[in-house]
């Protein structure tokens, strides 16, 4: 009887969402931030007041989103781009370069970028390189004194709801502010 509860109660916030997409935006969509932890996650909610698909992408200065990297290609879309939408759970918006340190610590956090990996088209990642970050990655890599340099013109809007914009400021390439 449980499971059959509980497959109601999925149907039920299905139509839910169908009825929320119906309406239009905006879309409230749920992000886990991971924690240093592995077994702790936080959420945090990221509202999306246009659809990534009908509106120009805005960088973090106000200006339109400019290519992060195309060789390699970053972006969780692989468009050379830090775009994000409702399936970019991990909020790949941070446009870095990246250094060696920070590659260390990545690795050392679980998430070796570092190591090519041919079956999934990833070249790896050499000190120097631009990337497309999740902004838990960066926020978690600030705290511990390991954060890569930002470039702003190529730092999607969204990334200001987990990181302000002052504590990107003292990590920009780019600071001049483009409008």
């Amino acid at each position: 009887m449980q499971w059959r509860d509980s497959k109601v109660r999925f149907r039920l916030q299905q139509d839910a969402f169908r009825e929320s997409i119906a309406d239009g935006w905006p879309w409230v969509i749920r992000v886990p931030l991971l924690c240093s932890q592995p077994t702790k996650r936080r959420y945090d909610r990221i509202v999306m007041s246009n659809p990534p698909i009908l509106y120009t992408p805005r960088n973090v200065l106000g200006g339109p989103l400019e290519s992060c990297c195309d060789d390699p290609v970053t972006g969780f879309f692989r468009n050379g781009r830090c775009d994000v939408g409702p399936e970019d759970r991990g909020l790949h918006a941070i446009c870095t370069l990246v250094s060696e340190k920070f590659l260390a610590f990545s690795k050392e956090a679980g998430n070796d970028l570092s190591t090519p990996h041919p079956e999934w088209g990833f070249p790896g990642l050499q000190p120097g390189d631009r990337w497309c970050l999740c902004a838990a990655r960066w926020l978690e890599a600030y705290e511990q004194g390991m954060a890569p340099p930002v470039l702003l013109a190529s730092t999607h809007e969204l990334a200001l709801q987990v990181i302000p914009l002052d504590v990107l400021m003292q990590f920009a390439l780019d600071a001049k502010p483009v409008m």
